[in-house]
């Protein structure tokens, strides 16, 4: 039995891959770095924990330097972004039944509300980004934070991911995890349920919060 949901952002409500691809590859070609090892690292994690990988010699200065470069491009480029398949409608259905639900996104505010806004989704009663916690995914600190501001015990939490940190963060906080869109790389993660889209879940209301089928 279940009393709310945390959702991921990028690659689980919203479809911004191009964006977020591009930006990085863009930011690898700056550095000398090459735009597979870049992506095959960054996502689901915040921008500076993939920039500290990356540039593990650089001072907070020049992290911070690319830090803002890179938020400015992904923050302004939003041509192209929608939203996944079956996000709008569930949304809109967790509010008619008034289940409680958060957004627990790796990004930075200026990033995740600029992608947020441009589709005119339902408006969370919670929004995690990366400014609120010290630690992100893979560590459970992000889930937690939303299920405390959601005033929800985690285990009664749904957290909903694609990514392989993402979803390690949901079980880590002990959160029961639907994985969906899953990121190659995932395969030996155990999440609670796995689908393939958000279209293929099926919420049963129940008198003291509701159950997945």
């Amino acid at each position: 039995m279940y009393r709310g949901f945390l959702f991921d952002l990028d690659g689980t409500l919203v479809d911004s891959l191009a964006v977020v691809e591009s930006a990085w590859s863009q930011w690898g070609q700056r550095q000398g770095i090459a735009a597979e090892e870049i992506l095959a690292f960054i996502h689901g994690k915040q921008a500076i924990t993939s920039l500290r990988h990356f540039l593990p010699h650089a001072d907070e200065t020049t992290l911070r330097e690319e830090f803002l470069w890179l938020e400015h491009l992904e923050s302004t480029t939003i041509e192209g972004i929608i939203a996944l398949p079956g996000a709008r409608e569930l949304l809109s259905f967790l509010n008619e039944q008034q289940i409680p639900w958060a957004i627990v996104t790796s990004g930075s505010l200026p990033v995740a509300t600029a992608r947020y806004q441009v589709l005119n989704l339902p408006l969370p009663e919670v929004f995690i980004t990366a400014e609120q916690v010290a630690q992100g995914k893979p560590y459970p600190d992000p889930y937690l934070l939303g299920a405390k501001q959601l005033n929800l015990a985690p285990e009664t939490c749904v957290v909903v991911e694609d990514a392989l940190a993402g979803i390690q963060s949901g079980l880590a906080a002990g959160c029961s995890v639907v994985a969906v869109n899953t990121q190659h790389g995932s395969e030996h993660l155990s999440p609670t349920y796995r689908l393939s889209a958000l279209t293929e879940l099926t919420i049963s209301i129940e008198p003291n919060g509701f159950t997945l089928n």
